[in-house]
């Protein structure tokens, strides 16, 4: 091998720090990386996934921060406790503070809060089992709950492998108690019996005075057959309404 060959091998065999990209190519990248990293990321560590030298990186981070500086962004990268990331600027905290702000303070509507009672009061209960109970679809309430991080999922049914919901610590801090054991009891808050009958009989269109008198409970041997609906979502022995879909 000559002379001339032997320095073109060593001219064209590149530094292992650099790949076959162009230069042009690096800032595109870091800013595509940064945008996704949930932490500060080194020079060196970003060095390693761009494929160029740490000195080629940590001029083009400079470079990048100083132009979104120069162009008044919204944002800014700052290079903090060794590592890169990107942060909002301070002129701009009100701005990101109410936007923050606006989605914690909006009041649950009624049928978020009953749909939280219900899972409460009965968890760890599947989504079918609440809509069940309610008796219209949940799937868009429970959503909110559980981006609210008031709800969350506690593994699956063993029976139907539906997903099972809980309560969080969270909703524990926002009701003031320290565990589920101290919710109030349900019965105080219950209908009395007389209220119960005045509203069964307003629902079957009798007034109040013409609600029939409760009567001992037959025995086996002479209570009527109970009528049977194979339609109905209440037929069987407890079953439940299928949940998820509104009432027709």
């Amino acid at each position: 091998m000559s002379d001339t060959d032997i320095e073109n091998v060593t001219d064209t065999d590149a530094s292992p720090e650099t790949l076959d990209v162009a230069v042009a190519a690096l800032h595109p990248s870091l800013e595509a990386i940064l945008m996704v990293a949930d932490q500060p990321l080194g020079k060196v560590q970003l060095a390693s996934v761009v494929g160029h030298p740490v000195a080629d990186v940590e001029a083009a981070l400079d470079e990048l921060a100083a132009t979104y500086t120069e162009q008044g962004r919204g944002f800014e990268l700052r290079n903090v406790a060794g590592g890169w990331r990107y942060y909002t600027r301070e002129e701009y905290a009100a701005v990101v503070e109410g936007f923050v702000l606006e989605g914690q303070q909006a009041r649950l509507t009624q049928a978020a809060l009953e749909t939280l009672a219900v899972v409460a009061y009965k968890q760890p209960v599947s989504r079918a089992r609440v809509s069940a109970i309610r008796g219209v679809s949940v799937d868009g309430v429970m959503r909110t709950l559980l981006t609210r991080g008031l709800v969350e999922e506690a593994g699956q049914d063993g029976e139907t492998g539906a997903n099972l919901y809980r309560t969080t610590t969270y909703f524990l801090e926002r009701i003031g108690i320290t565990s589920i054991e101290e919710l109030p009891e349900l019965a105080p808050y219950l209908p009395d019996m007389d209220d119960l009958e005045d509203e069964l009989a307003s629902v079957a269109g009798m007034p109040p005075e013409a609600a029939p008198e409760p009567t001992t409970e037959p025995t086996p041997e002479t209570a009527p057959p109970a009528p049977h609906h194979p339609h109905s979502p209440h037929s069987g022995a407890g079953t439940e309404p299928d949940g998820g879909t509104e009432p027709a």
